[in-house]
């Protein structure tokens, strides 16, 4: 059983409609997919809708989080979608990803720099009638504009951590996102450790893990793409000491990461622990 537990959809910072990520899962050969929008779980309905037999999807998210200034990203799994103090959270998570997205457009243009905000809002769409613009659609209107090679080129340039359009903005403090996801019913992993915001030098500290752990935290994300045999091993240790289970991904978003759904993968027994853990919803089966 090939079962990939981060995948990202067009109702955040995808390429694909949530169908179309589970055909494009389905012609991976993977079993079991969770679809992990960033701070929003829009697109699961559409998924859900659309399952093979035998297919099985895990509704979850990828919650932004952030630590002394730096990106930490945190997947929650099976939670009550209802549940409202985590609800809140997410509703003011996503509109200040709006706010944000459009002053970074604004300073953009003070630069110079030939991107729209109906351009950047176009490139995004919408989720049922609301903005979802994020940094990777602003990006790819800087390549669309010529002021950018790639994706990477407009973070590296522009919209990263430091850059000249960069704007900072809410994010919740990774144990308290712990917190919440258990509160809820749900289980949650660490998202790639090893990776920071756009690089790959910058590690989650060990001492938030730990702490982390206590607060509820059930699985490191040891296997990413972005991560070396060498932070691999490390991860899968650390993760050893504190009791988590390891997960494998691919935190595909498509286009953008070249369609890799199911080229790093979960062993089966530790998705059954995290299952077995969580109370606030159920995976869906086709």
């Amino acid at each position: 059983m090939r079962i990939d537990l981060h995948s990202h959809s067009s109702v955040s910072d995808g390429t694909d409609a949530p169908a179309a990520v589970v055909e494009h899962a389905v012609a991976a050969g993977v079993d079991v997919l969770a679809l992990t929008d960033h701070d929003t779980t829009a697109g699961i309905a559409e998924a859900a809708a659309h399952l093979p037999p035998g297919f099985t999807l895990v509704p979850g998210i990828e919650l932004s989080c952030a630590h002394r200034g730096s990106s930490v990203h945190l997947l929650g799994y099976l939670f009550d979608p209802d549940d409202p103090e985590l609800t809140a959270e997410l509703r003011r998570v996503r509109d200040d990803r709006v706010v944000r997205a459009r002053t970074m457009v604004e300073r953009l243009r003070d630069l110079g720099v030939p991107v729209t905000w109906d351009r950047v809002r176009a490139i995004a769409g919408d989720v049922d009638g609301r903005d979802v613009v994020g940094r990777p659609h602003i990006a790819r209107a800087l390549v669309e504009a010529g002021a950018a090679e790639d994706v990477q080129d407009a973070f590296d340039r522009w919209i990263g951590s430091g850059k000249p359009a960069h704007v900072t903005r809410y994010a919740l403090d990774p144990v308290r996102a712990v917190r919440l996801v258990r509160a809820a019913g749900g289980v949650c992993v660490l998202a790639h450790p090893a990776r920071g915001e756009g690089e790959l030098t910058r590690a989650v500290p060990d001492e938030l893990v730990e702490r982390m752990a206590e607060a509820g935290l059930n699985g490191i994300e040891a296997d990413h793409p972005s991560h070396d045999e060498a932070e691999r091993a490390h991860w899968r240790r650390r993760a050893a000491e504190l009791g988590l289970v390891v997960t494998g991904s691919s935190d595909d978003h498509g286009e953008l990461t070249g369609r890799r759904l199911g080229c790093s993968t979960t062993d089966p027994d530790a998705y059954a622990a995290l299952v077995a853990q969580a109370t606030g919803a159920a995976p869906y089966t086709g």
